[in-house]
């Protein structure tokens, strides 16, 4: 039977469903308004992630590779090898127990600690275990686990292990971002890494891509190739004498750089004790990630000698054969100042100051142009600044001079009461093998870019600091001093070479004196020296053996010199001696 509605119950029905329906757009008006203005942007940001595939593509970082001297060939020092990460989504896994008890053995890890990672709720990523091998990679895939999976990512790799450590530095983890740490790779981070690129496309409710929809990709960039001015096999010999030299006279370190002198280049840059960059967390030592030969400031002391030298012959003020008389001592200030060896020696002409190394000797051709003259000569030739070598370095410390205090001056003439860096006195030693010309240090050779373009690195003049005169009277004068002084030991037969020792002493930390039995030997020098070819600094620090540089840097210093001269193949330019 049919029930039948009233006019009046059907009117009052539709009022109620009118009533209803005006409320539920008013309803889902209101919250369109606080979706899309109130909360807009993070309605937007949700919607994003939800319809649409967001991914950073990585590139690959660039290598840092040697040139060979006598091919076209390159061959890398810092590289890259592909490995794996194996990451969790905790949603996907079926049975989490069997997953952590099957991984545990492969990933090296506690099964109940990686069973707390793959269950916990709402992690829609969980990192497992980075830098797997293939080996590693393909045990967890036969296991053919819900809810695991692999992202394939660069580890950076040092072939050659411990060789040129200190310059190249290494790529380690800042927080939890990966970048260059030391050396080169810090100071060339952005051109190594290079840049991300993007990818973006249409997705689904399931997240699944939609075939046809638009999908925009930034493809990213690879890093930028460095070749270096390093020469592997000088480089090679560098770090066997150096190791070798600070072990013999039980030294706390040692550093020693190799420059071609008419450009600049270095050919080697090694210090003792170093590290593998491979396992650099191993290390014990922070300390040895420094690299002394560019931050490694000291009071240089005697081979400081021929700058002073080269300063008062520049201005004219003095020649090789200019004599004083020797007494043994200066005073000034209430200070007297001694030779090392606490001699007086008589007339001596300014070779003889260089041969015997003698302080007063080099006060007395700094006293011929005056402090301020000096002064200006000293940061001409670099001291108290970079010099621009590409790494992280010291500038050394001239504030002794700045004080302008008389005694200040004098014990500069002979490197005291100053500090400068190896990569300074290489720098300001250019001068004296380049006809005066100060060269700029450089350590990279080119750049190769990622669209395969070639960057060359130009040798640059920092500036003529003294004339090419000059610098060939200081030579000889140097040569002396290989041939008659306290350099004999740094000679190489059938050569001439020039070079100077220098013994410096180690001030206290608190400042007031110098320590005991604690000393720096340095020898520095070039050849041959009618066409210098190389330039060399060799530093030992704090050696316990014996006291003196001659006896502990020059060797060394002959010895590289030797390798070097017979593998540029340069011949003899004087009779060899019987």
């Amino acid at each position: 039977m049919a029930v039948k509605i009233t006019k009046s119950e059907f009117n009052s029905r539709s009022s109620l469903l009118t009533a209803f329906l005006l409320l539920f757009f008013i309803f889902i008006g209101l919250r369109l308004f606080f979706l899309q203005v109130v909360n807009g942007s993070q309605a937007r940001e949700e919607a994003a992630a939800q319809h649409s595939i967001y991914k950073k593509l990585l590139p690959s970082r660039g290598e840092i590779k040697l040139a060979d001297k006598f091919s076209l060939e390159t061959f890398p020092v810092a590289a890259n090898l592909k490995s794996y990460l194996a990451y969790a989504v905790p949603g996907d896994i079926i049975n989490a127990k069997e997953a952590a008890a099957a991984l545990a053995p492969i990933l090296g890890s506690d099964e109940k600690e990686l069973l707390g990672k793959i269950t916990q709720a709402g992690k829609k990523y969980v990192p497992l275990k980075k830098q797997l091998s293939d080996e590693q990679q393909q045990k967890i895939k036969d296991l053919k686990l819900s809810g695991i999976y692999f992202d394939s990512e660069d580890t950076r790799y040092y072939p050659e292990k411990t060789l040129l450590s200190q310059v190249l530095g290494f790529v380690g983890y800042r927080d939890t971002t990966k970048t260059g740490l030391y050396g080169l790779e810090r100071y060339f981070e952005k051109d190594l890494a290079g840049s991300p690129g993007e990818l973006y496309s249409e997705k689904d409710a399931g997240g699944v891509s939609i075939f046809g929809s638009n999908r925009k990709e930034q493809p990213a960039i690879d890093g930028t190739d460095l070749i270096l001015t390093v020469d592997k096999n000088i480089q090679f010999q560098a770090e066997s004498v150096i190791k070798e030299a600070v072990v013999k006279n039980g030294a706390d370190s040692g550093s020693v750089i190799v420059v071609n002198p008419k450009t600049g280049s270095v050919l080697a840059m090694a210090n003792y004790p170093d590290f593998d960059p491979n396992v650099y967390n191993k290390v014990e030592d922070p300390r040895d990630y420094r690299n002394d030969a560019v931050t490694g400031n000291y009071e240089p002391g005697s081979i400081f000698k021929p700058i002073t030298m080269a300063a008062a012959i520049n201005e004219g003020k003095v020649t090789p054969d200019t004599t004083y008389n020797d007494t043994g001592s200066v005073v000034i200030d209430n200070y007297t100042l001694k030779n090392s060896d606490n001699k007086g020696h008589g007339i001596q002409t300014m070779t003889q100051v260089l041969e015997q190394s003698l302080n007063t000797g080099v006060i007395f051709a700094k006293e011929q142009i005056g402090n301020e003259k000096f002064f200006e000569y000293v940061k001409n030739f670099g001291f108290g600044q970079n010099t621009g070598v590409e790494l992280s370095e010291a500038k050394g410390n001239l504030d002794n001079l700045k004080a302008n205090i008389a005694v200040n001056y004098h014990t500069a003439a002979f490197g005291q009461g100053i500090s400068a860096t190896p990569i300074q006195l290489i720098q300001a030693f250019t001068a004296l093998a380049n006809e005066g010309k100060i060269m700029k240090p450089y350590l990279v050779l080119s750049k190769i870019l990622p669209d395969g373009k070639t960057e060359n690195t130009k040798p640059q003049v920092v500036r003529q600091v003294i004339t090419a005169k000059t610098a060939n009277i200081i030579s000889a004068m140097l040569v002396n001093v290989v041939e008659n002084g306290h350099g004999k030991r740094a000679g190489v037969p059938g050569y001439y070479i020039a070079g100077k020792t220098g013994t410096a002493q180690v001030p206290k930390k608190d400042g007031r004196g110098y320590e005991k039995n604690n000393n720096i030997g340095s020898f520095i020098g070039y050849g041959p020296v009618e066409d210098p070819q190389f330039l060399m600094l060799v530093r030992i620090n704090h050696p316990r053996d014996v006291n003196f540089a001659e006896t502990t840097a020059a060797p060394a210093w002959g010895q590289l010199a030797q390798f070097i001269l017979n593998y540029y193949n340069i011949a003899p330019t004087r009779p060899l001696s019987k």
